[in-house]
């Protein structure tokens, strides 16, 4: 893997000709086509450092995509991923300390808890963050299996993210089934900004949703996405697949400001924040 932008005298550089890098590594790899280390990747996309003042959560989003826009082959985004998509993926929830993803799509990936990856444990355990982050699922019907690895074997409580009128048989079986459930709206559905600020509330501010489409969709509407993490899959699939975010268009669209971008074997990933005038 390399790094295209920012660019730096060292971005280009041949092998073995760079500065090092802030962090200690040889600043040639930035250019040069290399596998990157756990601590690299760790660096290369950690959280911004806290701001002044109470602390704010930051919500990213990770999500792939082909070439002509589909986030999903066959209704399931794995197909598009790659080996270093994947290892990104479990970087990017190394660093968070809660997990969003909708119903749907917890449904149709076959969602399992987060599992502890040895690899950052020690950059956690400083972080003041458990072994692992733990899974918040937003669902209105609250149409789960309840048995299901998820909820009955993960290191921490599964998060349930639902509305005040919410089936309450359903709210009890959740909670008997080990969930937590948190209340984020006022009906059935959930109110992305509650779901933010209840994430918050209880301590979770490294916030990472995986989707699917339409709750990214429901974040951007909201305007409480923060930043981007997009994969592009040198892929053709043509179809009628969803693109990464659906739902009712937003009135103006929302600008977005390219941070980082990596390649390896023709897959660009992406780093898109909030962008902010001068």
């Amino acid at each position: 893997m390399r790094r295209l932008f920012p660019v730096t005298d060292e971005t280009a550089a041949p092998p073995g000709r760079g500065a090092r890098e802030p962090d200690g590594t040889d600043g040639a790899g930035a250019g040069a086509d290399r596998e990157w280390t756990s601590a690299e990747l760790a660096a290369a996309y950690a959280y911004p450092a806290p701001e002044p003042g109470p602390p704010r959560p930051w919500l990213r989003a990770n999500m792939v995509s082909t070439l002509d826009g589909a986030a999903q082959h066959e209704g399931r985004s794995q197909p598009l991923s790659c080996a270093t998509d994947m290892r990104i993926f479990g970087t990017l929830r190394a660093l968070a300390d809660v997990v969003i993803a909708g119903a749907e799509t917890v449904r149709r990936e076959g969602y399992r808890p987060a599992r502890v990856r040895p690899e950052f444990a020690a950059l956690r355990a400083a972080a003041g963050q458990p072994p692992v982050p733990a899974v918040a699922v937003v669902t209105a019907s609250l149409e789960l299996d309840w048995s299901l690895p998820l909820f009955t074997e993960p290191a921490v409580p599964t998060l349930v993210l639902t509305g005040a009128a919410a089936d309450p048989a359903r709210r009890a079986a959740a909670e008997k089934a080990g969930a937590r459930v948190v209340t984020a709206g006022d009906g059935a559905g959930v109110d992305p900004v509650r779901a933010v600020r209840a994430l918050a509330e209880l301590g979770h501010t490294r916030l990472l949703t995986e989707g699917g489409p339409r709750l990214l969709g429901q974040f951007v509407a909201a305007g409480v996405l923060d930043e981007l993490c997009l994969t592009v899959a040198p892929l053709l699939t043509a179809g009628d697949a969803q693109r990464i975010a659906g739902g009712p268009p937003v009135v103006v669209p929302r600008r977005f400001a390219l941070t980082a971008m990596l390649e390896e074997d023709g897959f660009l990933f992406a780093r898109y924040g909030r962008y902010r005038s001068a």
